[in-house]
């Protein structure tokens, strides 16, 4: 009897499991939207540097052929670009706006997103 008169309980209070979920809820709001913020960041710079790297390879592709691709197939077979880029704000690799060449042989001048929206900076994704 004597043992388990000595003996405690041990263990979190409700109250103190109440404080310290109310502690990490107010750090996860004010966490969660810089979270958000530089998702979107990660996103913009990643449709930047696709863009770039599309227009280098039709920028190359012409220096080389002194003529515009007629696809991106064609820039992906003469391995100018490795493949289809994924737009990263829509999540798709074929909502790519080819614009064409204004010239006799035509072709692919040259590649905008076709997101709808805009960025950070007030820009529409589709005028990059």
């Amino acid at each position: 009897m004597v043992k388990q008169a000595m003996r405690r309980n041990t263990g979190f209070t409700l109250i103190e499991l109440l404080v310290v979920l109310a502690i990490m809820g107010m750090l996860l709001s004010i966490v969660a939207p810089n979270y958000i913020r530089h998702i979107d960041q990660a996103r913009e710079t990643a449709l930047r540097e696709d863009l770039f790297a599309v227009r280098e390879g039709i920028d190359k592709f012409y220096s080389d052929q002194a003529r515009y691709p007629k696809t991106l197939d064609e820039l992906i077979s003469a391995r100018y670009i490795r493949g289809y880029p994924v737009d990263p704000v829509t999540g798709r690799s074929d909502s790519w706006v080819l614009v064409p060449a204004k010239t006799q042989s035509g072709g692919i001048l040259d590649i905008k997103s076709g997101a709808e929206g805009t960025a950070a900076d007030g820009t529409r994704y589709a005028d990059w």
